[in-house]
């Protein structure tokens, strides 16, 4: 019988967690994009403890893994896991495993008393999107603007 669990990611594994980041970038098409290193994990999920990663393992084999962090609504007051990235392995889509792993995210954003948990989806993601409505969520109407590397630089006059 195969018994799905999930396991906070610990820093022996941030090579694994960039390895997925990479997975999830080449599955979007973005994998010129990413710049982070292992030393960048290191930092920022166990030194600074700015967010948290998760493996899902089927029977102690890893097949997926989610990042969050958390962020702040001043509407509601309270704090909101904002899930940065979540991927599964291609060979064990649509048999449930994404499902599990949502439902495991919210029981955490539950028992820590958050107020919501979020996340953005590329537009072209239809998959993602259709998966995303099957299990009840709400598409919302805010659109995501960033500044990075030169533009902000240059914005911000350094």
């Amino acid at each position: 019988m195969e018994k799905l669990t999930f396991k906070k990611a610990e820093r022996a594994e941030s090579g694994l967690i960039l390895e997925y980041i990479r997975k999830l970038a080449d599955y979007e098409n973005r994998l010129d994009e990413v710049t982070a290193t292992e030393s960048d994990i290191e930092k920022w999920v166990f030194d600074e403890n700015r967010s948290e990663v998760i493996f899902a393992k089927l029977n102690g084999e890893t097949i997926g893994f989610a990042l969050y962090f958390l962020s702040f609504s001043t509407y509601i007051g309270n704090v909101n896991m904002h899930l940065e990235d979540l991927f599964i392995e291609p060979e064990y889509r649509l048999k449930g495993y994404g499902r599990a792993f949502f439902k495991h995210l919210g029981k955490i954003v539950l028992e820590k008393g958050y107020g919501r948990m979020e996340w953005t989806c590329l537009e072209d993601n239809l998959p993602a999107i259709r998966f995303y409505k099957s299990i009840g969520s709400e598409k919302k109407d805010w659109n995501l603007f960033h500044f990075k590397g030169e533009e902000l630089k240059n914005f911000a006059g350094k």
